[in-house]
């Protein structure tokens, strides 16, 4: 490779779109950190932060679109996901796995597909481990280094049951 101004546009708009993707994953781990319980908190985040003003999250498929439906903006978005985290007995546990990602830049907007795990125990029924699939857009925030959520979309894919280990992690 030379030094032609052409040769740096390519590798600059490169590191620009690899730069963006581990950005875009930051986001979705801060989310899916935030929405576990124990809450995987740092000291002031919140999941707003993470959401874009005119956010949508949407659950899609036969058995989303009903229990979700689509959620417009910080504020039903964060109604939504804090009837089921602390302070509210929703969950005594809930851990979030995703795999099978995809993410795709294309300046300024960017969109991830994953598979979700979610092992999930509750106050007031039997645990269980659910399965979807998620198609999140992003959108730069401008600065290079942030991406918000724009567009949120959840599809259970399927459940099982799951036995919680009741024991306490050693200190």
């Amino acid at each position: 490779m030379n030094g032609t101004p052409a040769t740096l546009a390519m590798l600059t708009e490169r590191l620009a779109a690899l730069e963006a993707e581990s950005a875009v994953r930051r986001t979705m781990a801060r989310y899916m950190a935030l929405c576990d319980v124990p809450s995987g908190t740092l000291e002031g985040e919140t999941l707003a932060a993470l959401f874009a003003e005119d956010a949508i999250w949407e659950g899609i498929g036969p058995q989303y679109a009903s229990k979700f439906g689509r959620l417009n903006g910080h504020a039903q978005i964060l109604a939504m996901l804090t009837r089921y985290l602390p302070p509210s007995p929703h969950f005594a546990v809930n851990v979030h796995f995703l795999t099978s990602e995809t993410i795709e830049v294309q300046g300024t907007t960017a969109r991830g597909r994953w598979i979700m795990l979610q092992a999930s125990g509750y106050v007031d029924a039997p645990a269980e481990l659910i399965s979807a699939r998620l198609e999140v857009d992003f959108a730069s925030t401008g600065n290079g280094r942030d991406w918000l959520i724009k567009h949120f979309r959840t599809e259970r894919l399927f459940d099982a049951p799951w036995q919680v280990n009741a024991r306490k992690p050693n200190p």
